[in-house]
């Protein structure tokens, strides 16, 4: 039984253990930061060099590298192929920040080397956003009505959610790959030595396990109304 008086077990059940999972890598990400952004790279490169040094050394031309505000707001916007580094990045010379750059050049890398990951990831986008704002309206709409409008209100509004948990699935190759392509560059290149380069790269798969705890709260809650629109069919 999903409800026990009037209270929904199947989010404790499938979902709530996702969510303090989610917590846990988000505060590691920012310990991990914290803690490698304190440290200085021996090599006393900031963030936007080692993004730029990244872009060379894979041969892209033709990307901008901007400062952004914010903390850890760093991302590559492909459509105007542009790199943003945030505050605690651009400037930046610590060891989180030449992993965080680097990070942020190996998507531009994928964008200019037509990376297939990312290109499915892409062209699911458009349809994931369009999954993201009207699944909930058809699935709260599903459960408010009864009977055969109800269950075909429920299962098309299963049909869009699947579509955004398919593109969370679909980010973390992307992901990890931009990090693979990052640490490669530091080490292959002697960017970071030594503990230098642990550190990015300990900053990095904290961040990767962020994406990780996503796609599992998303797929959880994907399960957890399949279960709901089943029971309703008993």
């Amino acid at each position: 039984m999903p409800y026990f008086y009037g209270f929904d077990w199947t989010y404790i059940v499938f979902v709530m253990p996702c969510i303090i999972i989610a917590l846990i890598c988000q505060v590691n990400v920012s310990s991990a930061f914290s803690k490698y952004s304190k440290i200085r790279n021996s090599r006393n490169m900031t963030g936007a060099q080692a993004a730029e040094y990244v872009l060379r050394q894979n041969g892209v031309t033709g990307v901008t590298i901007e400062h952004v505000g914010g903390n850890l707001t760093d991302h590559f916007d492909p459509r105007k192929n542009v790199i943003r580094l945030s505050d605690s990045v651009y400037n930046s010379n610590s060891v989180a920040a030449v992993g965080v750059a680097a990070h942020e050049a190996g998507h531009a890398v994928q964008h200019a080397q037509n990376y297939l990951p990312n290109r499915i990831r892409s062209a699911i986008l458009p349809l994931a956003r369009v999954g993201s704002q009207l699944s909930w309206i058809f699935i709260i709409l599903g459960l408010c009505f009864t009977a055969r409008m109800g269950f075909t209100l429920l299962y098309i509004g299963i049909i869009l959610f699947s579509l955004s948990v398919l593109f969370t699935v679909a980010t973390l190759p992307v992901e990890f790959n931009a990090s693979k392509r990052a640490l490669a560059c530091i080490r292959d290149n002697d960017l970071l030595y030594g503990e230098e380069y642990k550190g990015a790269k300990r900053t990095l798969q904290a961040a990767a396990m962020t994406y990780v705890a996503s796609a599992l709260v998303a797929i959880m809650q994907l399960l957890r109304i399949i279960l709901i629109s089943r029971n309703r069919n008993q």
